[in-house]
């Protein structure tokens, strides 16, 4: 496809927001006051993560104003889609940096066994064990594990087009501290309760092993639900690895060789083109099994080195590993690891993404630079790289969708 002869001011190319921009990590309900200006927005589609107890509901309001239904998801690839108002696709999950107030009932024997108190639990998972009365008395009764799990599900139902996220493990994280005055005299109104909010820190992180409870059950979630999952990695990119290895043990794909390959083709032939469409209806009609594990992952603001990149490129991973990046998280510090890691990445598995914690202009601004950033480094026509991004879009979060790419590619199974 040939490049539009239209040139803005700056002499760059005109930015195609025509053909479909897709955001595919978001957080406007951050900032709620910021939704009523997703309906003038540039972007076909943004991916509303919720985080927390706090953001759970709100994103279902928000999907509920301006979501797209399943047939606007089947009509994306058209200008003039059913309702150019409806672009939020919702995720609902419980981010690393509050899986400390979720307690696990769900490795409690059943002899009747007592939920830990409020202290108990936060001195069994936080590191160092907290012994500040005033800080622990700060910290919400702990939820239990069950209950998060149920409220997510219910939410996957009501919204058939639904993700699991924002879900993950982070090692750098620290605990803020409690509200002292000075803190509460700067404290933003127009933020969702329940962040740092400007906060100072405590020396207190979430264990890594409470962590991965949390994270594994939410991912078996989504993979019983078959649904896609945007997962969260700072610091522990060898750590979410292994777990995500954990749900689909057991599942990997066998890999043949060429000679043993042409071989069953033959042997396929030999029983007649009836029976081959014989098995196909079986297949069609055969529902879709749960699984221990999502069918489609998206690594969020990927930070990871190209060498893990490779792990997650196993031709043997059951799962479409998808990564996506944005301008506020990979490009903070100059990005050079991040024009390697993008390079590396297959053409039909990489997404972009705003990151942002509101609605507006400003998170248009950030996608546009993140998607001529991915053109220029992967060495795209920009007209065929948004046109790529898309399709890459839907087919994470349907699994559906066109396989062509600008470039040379692995394109998903």
């Amino acid at each position: 496809m040939s490049k539009p002869d239209l040139k803005e001011k700056t002499g760059k190319e005109a930015f195609p927001w025509h053909l479909g921009v897709f955001d595919a990590h978001c957080h406007p309900t951050d900032t709620m006051s910021s939704q009523d200006n997703v309906p003038n927005m540039k972007p076909r589609a943004l991916t509303i993560m919720a985080t927390r107890g706090e953001d759970q509901d709100l994103v279902r309001q928000a999907v509920s104003r301006y979501g797209l239904g399943q047939g606007d998801l089947e009509n994306l690839g058209s200008q003039d889609h059913v309702d150019s108002s409806r672009r939020l696709v919702p995720a609902f999950g419980w981010h690393p940096w509050f899986s400390y107030q979720i307690f696990d009932d769900t490795s409690l024997p059943e002899s009747g066994a007592q939920k830990p108190t409020a202290q108990e639990h936060y001195k069994s998972v936080l590191s160092p064990p907290p012994d500040d009365e005033e800080f622990l008395s700060s910290l919400p009764d702990p939820r239990p594990l069950s209950e998060l799990l149920a409220q997510i599900r219910t939410n996957l139902e009501s919204f058939p087009s639904a993700l699991v996220g924002e879900i993950g493990i982070d090692r750098s994280f620290r605990l803020p501290m409690q509200w002292i005055e000075e803190d509460e005299e700067k404290r933003d109104p127009s933020l969702t309760p329940g962040g740092r909010e400007g906060r100072r820190l405590s020396p207190y992180r979430v264990h890594i092993d409470h962590q991965r409870k949390i994270l594994k059950a939410q991912l078996n979630l989504a993979g019983n639900m078959h649904r896609p999952v945007s997962v969260h990695g700072v610091a522990a990119h060898g750590i979410v690895l292994d777990t995500l290895k954990e749900t689909w043990k057991g599942y990997e794909k066998e890999l043949i060789g060429r000679r043993k390959a042409r071989r069953r083709s033959n042997a396929a032939g030999a029983h007649g083109s009836e029976a081959t469409l014989d098995a196909g209806i079986e297949n069609q009609c055969k529902p879709m099994e749960p699984k221990p594990y999502p069918p489609r992952i998206c690594l969020h603001s990927y930070s990871g080195p190209p060498d893990t990149l490779k792990q997650y490129l196993d031709p043997c991973i059951p799962a479409s590993i998808y990564f996506s990046f944005s301008r506020l998280v990979n490009f903070s510090n100059g990005g050079e690891k991040a024009v390697a890691v993008i390079k590396a990445v297959p053409d039909d598995k990489i997404l972009v993404e705003s990151d942002l914690h509101s609605a507006g202009d400003r998170m248009d601004q950030l996608l546009e630079d993140m998607v001529r950033s991915v053109c220029e480094i992967k060495d795209w026509p920009l007209v065929e790289g948004v046109i790529q991004l898309a399709e890459n879009w839907k087919r994470f979060i349907s699994g559906a969708g066109r396989t062509n790419q600008p470039g040379k590619s692995d394109s998903e199974k």
